[in-house]
């Protein structure tokens, strides 16, 4: 029950509220603000690299539809071959990485868990509702692909083997890393504020803000470019 209730309500109720637990109080990571965000950065663009793979190699709707955990087929190929969750995986280290960038032992303490706790809910909810709809096949492929980590075995034959969606990527997932670049960007700024003017770090603030604006134009581009038509998936 848990699980259904997480999948139907966690993106339209939860997620957004959750994100406030960024402003917590609570001792540093790290003595530099700015080692916090570059680090979380790094970490953060590696979840979004395995949604862009897991999105230009194979797409699947198994997140939800109408409110309801769904699933038009079985897949298997992919990243799914190597993980049964790598969107999951993806946001998982997007949030770790947000949640590193805010420097606040507070929001990594209290953060990951939470949202480790939901998804894994909302993974009880679908994997029942796979075995429901697809039975022996299903319980096959849970036996053989792990739930979290990635099998590497055979990773770069997957990735060198397939077709990579490009435009699918960018219509799929250009709302993404706008929304935690620019996140980051203003977690690293407010935790700039708090040491003292912004004025002091000048380049930083610059560089900062030079970031969120080229990520609003990227974003601003991709939207066009869905809306217009002139770019569609593949």
């Amino acid at each position: 029950p848990s699980g259904r209730f997480a999948a139907r309500f966690f993106f339209d109720a939860l997620f957004p509220f959750a994100f406030l637990v960024v402003l917590l109080p609570g001792p540093r990571l790290f003595s530099a603000p700015l080692f916090a965000a570059a680090l979380g950065f790094v970490i953060a663009a590696s979840g979004q690299f395995v949604r862009a793979a897991t999105i230009g190699l194979r797409y699947i709707i198994r997140g939800g539809k109408n409110r309801r955990v769904y699933a038009e087929e079985l897949v298997t190929e992919g990243l799914y071959s190597h993980s049964r969750n790598p969107m999951y995986v993806g946001n998982l280290l997007i949030l770790a990485g947000v949640a590193i960038a805010a420097n606040s032992w507070t929001c990594v303490v209290v953060a990951v868990p939470f949202f480790l706790f939901v998804y894994s809910a909302i993974i009880a909810a679908e994997e029942a509702y796979l075995r429901e709809k697809f039975g022996a096949a299903f319980d096959a492929y849970l036996h053989d692909v792990p739930r979290w980590l990635p099998l590497l075995d055979g990773l770069g034959t997957t990735l060198a083997g397939s077709r990579f969606h490009w435009r699918r990527v960018l219509v799929k997932e250009y709302n993404t890393p706008f929304g935690w670049v620019a996140g980051i960007c203003v977690i690293a700024l407010w935790n700039l504020s708090r040491e003292g003017p912004l004025g002091t770090g000048a380049n930083s603030v610059r560089f900062l803000v030079a970031v969120i604006v080229v990520a609003a134009i990227s974003w601003a581009i991709a939207w066009i470019l869905k809306k217009t038509g002139t770019v569609v998936p593949d």
